[in-house]
């Protein structure tokens, strides 16, 4: 459906801007004034800590949007979104955005599942980070991440993206997914995660 939404906004004239891997499109503290349309690439929002560490507060794909929350609350960016793979982003002025939702209901409501589910996300992993157990965080999320796909597809996702979602050391990771192998909860096909 938003393949639609990117499409009308090039026929309308909004320009694709494109970005090289590692380019950071906003950081914390930043004033928003788009809402951004991924064409291409992939997008990730993260948070650092003191020691440099990032935690993964999303992966944003082509066809996806994400930059809507601080612009609708009007209010200083959180995270860094950084540039995974080359992208092609549209971006849209709060006008724009605001224009969209008023005038496309079928649009609205694809905002409030968008935030309904990133919301959920964001609770059920401040619930997983309060608990100290990383084998029951892992597997708190890849069941999250699970639900995206169907049994025998593999998820497109690294291990260093699991470990910065949970929180947890990349070789945690690598040994816990393992561990759920093993125990049937996944398989494993050439170190890729298959659903079962």
């Amino acid at each position: 459906m938003l393949q639609m939404y990117i499409q009308q906004f090039l026929d309308k004239g909004f320009k694709i801007k494109e970005f090289s891997k590692g380019s950071v499109i906003y950081e914390p503290g930043m004033k928003p004034r788009f809402v951004y349309f991924i064409k291409k690439g992939e997008v990730r929002m993260v948070t650092v800590n003191e020691e440099g560490k990032e935690f993964i507060q999303g992966i944003f794909k082509a066809g996806q949007y994400f930059g809507e929350p601080a612009l609708l609350a009007d209010r200083p960016y959180l995270a860094y979104t950084i540039i995974n793979k080359h992208a092609e982003i549209i971006p849209v002025s709060k006008i724009d955005f605001l224009n969209l939702l008023k005038e496309d209901a079928d649009f609205s409501m694809n905002l409030i599942m968008v935030l309904s589910n990133r919301l959920f996300y964001k609770s059920m992993m401040l619930e997983e980070l309060a608990s100290e157990k990383a084998q029951h965080r892992l597997e708190t999320i890849l069941n999250y991440l699970f639900s995206d796909i169907e049994p025998g597809e593999s998820l497109k996702i690294t291990r260093q993206e699991l470990a910065d979602m949970t929180g947890l050391r990349v070789e945690t990771v690598i040994r816990g997914v393992k561990l759920l192998a093993e125990k049937g909860f996944l398989s494993l096909k050439r170190g890729k995660i298959i659903k079962i």
